[in-house]
């Protein structure tokens, strides 16, 4: 039985990457993230390096049980009656593992979270396209309540206040570690993962102004929240030109294939160059401070900024933060109402506006290999 506030919802599954919890966990790791592409067992040895510079522990899994302590948290001390789960695309606790937990508990109708704020195919479609594979796997099984089972995914909320604001004071205490000499002339670097032209070209809704634009939604997005958080801190510190860029890390794959950039290092770099007296780095593009952001920040980019004699500090993400899991919890009731024939308030800052609760057809396509997607408008349950 569903709460009247949540209704027709009842549960809300927390949806992630995953990540290797120890140096055994590598590799195994590193196959799931690349089934498919072939890629030899010693050339992963070899990618996981950075894992095991951190004792083949990835920061994921252990930010994700506070952020689901967070939501629990936050849903039970506003008297929702809504269990949340957890479930991982690459590690334990495995989506479907998950998916058939639910079902198995009763649970018919799922809003799923996925931890990831912007549109593009890997935080967005892919994870639909996961949780079609689940489904279609324990329906194919069998199992009890699995083909009664519905999910519906939360909007994008790159330009909620609950991910704004964590992100403004965050980056404010960032700045607040450079050296005093330093801060009011230092540069805002805003990252995030870096991915193909190809794939944030076509990123969005096919509807969306901004798919026709270079970076497609993926870039408008970001450059929507960099400013959000530029403006805010402009103000706060009372410096009026700060001065800001969104660039980029983590890249992978092929050389020949053309990726967003620049890179955050070769930013750095380049602002050493024009005489920038400090950076800050503030990772917009991650929920948590998971693998790519305490190695490709604060290792590589550390020791660029070290090499360089650049003074650098890096701002949390928004992590398990409680305005966070408040503004989850905003969604939540936002969606509930909708699915009830209702039109709530949509709470988003900025000039783009809060995104479509359902993904349409076409939305943040693949390169190739197009699969069923589920928890959007081409998903027939």
């Amino acid at each position: 039985m569903s709460d009247a506030r949540t209704s027709p919802y009842d549960a809300l599954l927390l949806l992630s990457f995953g990540g290797p919890e120890g140096p055994e966990d590598v590799v195994p790791f590193l196959e799931n993230v690349t089934r498919g592409r072939g890629i030899p067992r010693e050339r992963l040895a070899e990618v996981g390096q950075h894992y095991f510079l951190f004792g083949g522990v990835s920061p994921i899994n252990a930010q994700n049980r506070e952020l689901l302590q967070a939501l629990r948290t936050d849903l039970a001390d506003q008297g929702l009656d809504l269990p949340v789960y957890w479930g991982n695309r690459n590690w334990s606790p495995y989506l479907v593992d998950t998916l058939r937990e639910l079902a198995a508990d009763g649970r018919r109708r799922v809003l799923v979270l996925a931890t990831s704020a912007y549109a593009n195919y890997s935080g967005c479609r892919q994870y639909r396209e996961n949780l079609a594979a689940a489904l279609t796997q324990l329906r194919e099984e069998g199992a009890p309540g699995a083909a009664e089972l519905r999910l519906d995914k939360l909007r994008t909320f790159y330009n909620h206040p609950g991910f704004v604001q964590p992100m403004i004071d965050n980056t404010l205490a960032a700045l607040a570690e450079l050296p005093e000499g330093v801060r009011d002339g230092a540069r805002l670097a805003f990252t995030t993962h870096s991915i193909p032209n190809a794939l944030a070209d076509t990123s969005g809704a096919p509807d969306d102004p901004a798919r026709g634009t270079p970076g497609g939604a993926y870039v408008a997005q970001h450059l929507e929240t960099a400013r959000l958080v530029a403006e805010a801190v402009a103000k706060e510190t009372g410096v009026a030109e700060r001065e800001w860029e969104l660039v980029y890390q983590s890249r992978s794959g092929s050389p020949q294939t053309p990726w967003l950039e620049p890179d955050v290092c070769d930013h750095l770099e380049a602002l050493h160059g024009a005489g920038a007296p400090a950076a800050v780095l503030v990772p917009i593009g991650f929920v948590s401070d998971h693998m790519e952001v305490v190695y490709d920040l604060d290792t590589q980019a550390a020791e660029k900024a070290a090499e360089l004699g650049l003074p650098v500090s890096r701002a949390r993400t928004v992590g398990a933060d409680p305005r966070f899991a408040a503004a989850v919890r905003d969604l939540v009731l936002e969606r509930a109402a909708s699915a009830r024939g209702e039109r709530p308030a949509r709470c988003a800052l900025g000039a783009l506006g809060a995104s479509h609760d359902v993904c349409p057809a076409d939305c943040c396509p693949a390169f190739r290999n197009a699969l069923p997607a589920a928890a959007g408008a081409d998903w027939k349950d």
